[in-house]
Order: C-alpha cells, then sequence, then structure tokens
C-alpha cells in the first residue's frame, strides 16, 4: 500500500516527505495506522551523524497508533488495539531473559541496522529499499513491526500523547523507577531539564525523593521542573552547581542523572555526588577525561550507562499511563504538536530548545 512518509535521503537535510510503499504485515507483524510520532534527539542524531544509521531510511521511533492488520502467528495484539511502539530486541539474548532487553545482544543492528529481525525492511520508494529506524520508523502514515515491538495501552488517554513513551519518557523516568532505585528521601539531581531528565524529575517525586535538584542554563525550562517536582533549581550559568548541591545536601547528593551529554557537566555530575554516590549517563557523550583516581575511585563512586531507562516497555509503559491517570506523572505538560508536514520545523524547535517535546501528528 501507498503511505506518506517523511525520508531521510541524505547525511544532514530536511526530511523530504513522499509517498513509500510499505509491505503488508508478515506472519510475525502487525500493521498500524499511525496517530502520531514524538521527535527524539536520537532521530536528529541518525539524520546527522554519518555511520548511526544506513540511508535512504524513514526515522521516528517514538511512535502511536491503532493495530490495523496483524500476521497469521500474532495473539498478542488485535485489530483496533491502541498501540505505542518502542525498541526492538531479540527477545531471546541472555539479557533480554532477564528482563533488560534495552541492552539486547543484538540492541544495535535490530535499532540502528536498517532491516527488521530476519533482515529486509517493508519501506520501498521508486523501487529502492528504505531503511527502518527502531524496527518501527514512525514519521510514516502506515507502519509495520514485530508484533514484539508493539505495546497495547489503555484506550481511555489521548492515543496522539502516548508515542514518547516507547523512548525518550521511558529513558528518563525508567533511569530512576528501574535503575536507580532510589528510596523516599534520598536526593538526586538531574542535568538538563529536556523531556528526559524532566521525566527523571516526576519519577523522583513519585516516590518521594528529597531533595530534587535540577540543573540547566535555561530559567523557563527550571521554572517548569520546579512545578513538575523540583524541590531546587540551579542555573549553571549563574551559580556553581557541585557547591551549591554540597550546601543544599551536606557531602553531596545521592545520585545524580546527566542528560546532556557535555563533557564538563558529566564531570560536575560526578563532583556533586557524596561518597559511593551514583551518576547516570543517558545522553548522548562522547570523550570524557577523567582523573579515574580523584574524581572517581577515591570516594567509590560509580558512573554508569543507562539504555532506554533499563525498561522491560510492555510492563514499564503501561506503569507510566497508570501513574499519568492518578495525576502522578504530568508528561502531558511537556508536549507540542505539529501537523505531520511541519515536522523538519518540529526538529529546528527541538533543538533550538523552544519545544521540550515535539509531537507530530498524522
Amino acid at each position: 500500500m501507498k503511505a506518506k512518509a517523511a525520508v531521510a535521503f541524505k547525511l544532514g537535510e530536511a526530511l523530504k516527505i513522499c509517498d513509500v510503499d510499505v509491505a503488508p504485515p508478515k506472519h510475525d507483524e502487525v500493521q498500524i495506522k499511525m496517530v502520531a510520532s514524538g521527535v527524539c534527539h536520537t532521530d536528529a542524531v541518525a539524520r546527522d551523524l554519518e555511520g548511526v544509521f544506513p540511508l535512504p531510511g524513514i526515522l521516528g521511533h517514538e511512535g502511536s497508533g491503532v493495530v490495523t492488520a496483524v500476521g497469521e502467528d500474532v495473539d498478542s495484539v488485535s485489530i483496533g488495539d491502541h498501540v505505542v511502539l518502542s525498541f526492538s530486541s531479540c527477545q531471546h539474548c541472555s539479557h533480554c531473559l532477564s528482563g533488560h532487553p534495552t541492552v539486547c545482544e543484538d540492541f544495535n543492528p535490530l535499532n540502528f541496522g536498517g532491516t527488521l529481525k530476519g533482515g529486509g525492511s517493508p519501506y520501498s520508494y521508486e523501487g529502492e529499499a528504505l531503511s527502518i529506524f527502531f524496527g518501527q520508523s514512525s514519521f510514516s502514515e502506515v507502519v509495520v513491526t514485530k508484533a514484539t515491538n508493539v505495546i497495547v495501552v489503555d484506550k481511555e488517554i489521548d492515543l496522539r500523547l502516548l508515542g514518547p513513551l516507547g523512548c525518550g519518557i521511558q529513558t528518563g523516568a525508567g533511569t530512576v523507577l528501574n535503575r536507580l532505585n532510589p528510596k523516599a528521601n534520598e536526593s538526586i539531581v538531574i542535568y538538563g531539564t529536556g523531556a528526559v531528565g524532566l521525566s527523571a524529575i516526576m519519577a523522583a517525586k513519585a516516590i518521594g525523593c528529597y531533595p530534587i535538584v535540577a540543573v540547566d542554563i535555561h530559567d523557563h525550562r527550571l521554572d517548569l521542573a520546579k512545578e513538575l517536582g523540583a524541590t531546587h533549581t540551579i542555573n549553571s550559568k549563574n551559580e556553581d552547581p557541585v557547591a551549591n548541591i554540597k550546601a543544599l545536601t551536606g557531602f553531596g547528593a545521592v545520585y545524580a542523572i546527566e542528560t546532556t551529554g557535555v563533557e564538563a557537566v558529566v564531570k560536575q555530575a560526578l563532583a556533586g555526588v557524596k561518597p559511593l554516590g551514583v551518576v547516570a549517563i543517558v545522553g548522548f557523550t562522547g570523550d570524557v577525561t577523567l582523573n579515574i583516581h580523584n574524581e572517581l575511585m577515591w570516594e567509590g563512586k560509580s558512573l554508569i550507562g543507562v539504555i532506554e531507562g533499563d525498561s522491560i516497555p510492555k510492563i514499564f509503559i503501561p506503569t507510566l499511563i497508570s501513574l499519568y491517570k492518578q495525576g502522578k506523572f504530568p508528561f502531558d505538560r511537556l508536549v507540542k504538536f505539529y501537523p505531520f508536514e511541519e515536522i523538519n520545523q518540529a526538529f529546528a524547535d527541538s533543538a533550538s530548545g523552544k519545544v521540550i517535546k515535539p509531537i507530530v501528528t498524522f
């Protein structure tokens, strides 16, 4: 069938909306009429950086929609179900089987390799195959993906809102709730108050962390962080975050989450935690120079990487939706909707910081 999709043809160029061909679902796949898709920084990375994702292809990995067809062997999803799409995993390696599909042994080829599990892509343009992203390519009016990538969600909730739960929002919230597991009244600092950081703040509030410190360079984002659960805020352009955190907590925070990928901020995060403190890195981060003895080992600190919030999406995404329904996780405060035709503007507004979480709607 034909469907409109935003295709990335060349590195660093704007996406082009084209009529593409979408193959029908195979025996273990589902077809989804898309309602919306979040725009994530990882989409921009794949569009702009060489070697991340094979072009031409269709990006998008925070999709939500309604199931319109299922393969003959699919029994976990039904036509008419409301669904959110998340990352791909093999479902059978030791990490997947032990509840950590975010570090699946095949995570990179399944999500960035350009094909579905088993090979091939359902998408093509003028006879040329288009690479598939995160096993879904949600910047398309119609998506075909493996049934294992699909999470059935509550039909009472506005489906347009839910796509970002599949990546950015579950990354922030899951880093708190699944990986760090802080206790009530334990301190946490979140560096960067974009969608990931604000999701971490909401999760920390939901379980009673204190203090919850938000660090950023934009006052309007820090104001929102305060509204969503931060007990203290620091504008690091005007104040020394490490000195302020130690003054507030004594020896430093128990936990920190670094979302920016900036070397200096990574080092601040390490300096701002107490002995035995833990810093979780969740942003796209390059080289960082550390004095391992002085900055890490001497006080028994830990620096860990967390992918997708160490989540099992079929369990965690419904959990976040339940918290939202209870008023404990108001992630709708983060979003702005764009018509699909304005997808490149959504990317631009995300990059500039004008919008926290853009969502394109079909």
